[in-house]
């Protein structure tokens, strides 16, 4: 759905972070992971603002879909090696001081019942599409969090590696869910159990990304690609058809079709159903309301 020459608007907004960048074009929300001295390593104070900014952009009517991606050579790195360090000073049961900073990588919900209250899930409730525009290196903890986005869009100089096995670990943040059901169980195993490297290519050939492009058109990529969903497609309708996906995931095909004909009764009720067909009728483009407007 990119190249169709879609430009976003001049209009801007910007916030202000410790350790991320997040900046408003609409359509766009882009938030760069901004620690890039440390290869973008995840801390605490990082996941704590990874989720404000997602809580902006989803409440922004602006914001029609948003763009995670990394300042310098890598997307993320996994956690801070210093944090995982003190971690491991505990042995095995953890009880060093710094244990407690390992708790603090991810802050945890007040409940865990369900199957999105995790941070990394949290992404597949917010109702607009979130695309990573990975530039460099995908490691460790980052590896689920780049999952957990609805697409993924790399270069040559893209590389995934899971490095839990190398460090002792396991497959962490809900990854023995996610990885299987994009790339399959085999070669899901192959991938965590030996920490080998995918690069760019090979990534698009498994699965892992969605679109390959040249290094100097990857924001440019997604930017267009979100600023061809806001003049075509209803944000409403794409905030829908999200939760199916994911919830859906979690229940057999004659439930979700089930569910799928009460949304579309549903549907046809509101304007954007309405627009849809008279915009086609009329061959102009439509007119969707943003998320958020009256």
């Amino acid at each position: 759905m990119s190249g169709f020459g879609a430009q976003p608007q001049a209009w801007q907004s910007r916030h202000v972070y410790e350790q991320i960048e997040y900046d408003v074009t609409d359509p766009v929300a882009t938030i760069t992971l901004n620690r890039p001295d440390a290869l973008n390593a995840w801390t605490g104070t990082m996941g704590a603002e990874v989720n404000d900014a997602l809580t902006r952009a989803q409440a922004d009517k602006a914001v029609v879909g948003i763009v995670v991606t990394g300042k310098g050579r890598a997307f993320c790195a996994g956690a801070d090696m210093n944090t995982l360090d003190d971690l491991s000073s505990g042995g095995a049961d953890g009880s060093a001081s710094g244990a407690a900073d390992g708790n603090e990588l991810i802050e945890q919900p007040a409940a865990d019942d369900g199957e999105f209250t995790g941070q990394f899930p949290f992404l597949m409730t917010v109702d607009k599409p979130i695309i990573a525009a990975v530039n460099g290196a995908v490691a460790g903890m980052a590896y689920p969090f780049s999952l957990c986005c609805d697409m993924r869009v790399g270069t040559q100089d893209s590389l995934f590696l899971t490095a839990f096995a190398q460090r002792g670990l396991i497959a962490e943040w809900g990854l023995s869910f996610l990885l299987p059901r994009l790339v399959g169980p085999a070669v899901a195993l192959d991938l965590l159990m030996s920490s080998r490297r995918v690069k760019g290519e090979e990534a698009r050939e498994l699965g892992l990304l969605n679109e390959l492009v040249e290094p100097d058109q990857l924001l440019p990529w997604c930017n267009d690609y979100i600023t061809t969903l806001a003049q075509r497609c209803s944000p409403a309708s794409i905030a829908i058809m999200k939760k199916q996906v994911y919830s859906e995931l979690h229940v057999g095909l004659g439930a979700a079709e089930r569910h799928a004909g009460k949304l579309m009764v549903e549907s046809f009720g509101r304007p954007d159903f309405r627009e849809g067909v008279q915009s086609f009728l009329e061959k102009r483009p439509p007119q969707f309301a943003r998320i958020g407007d009256d």
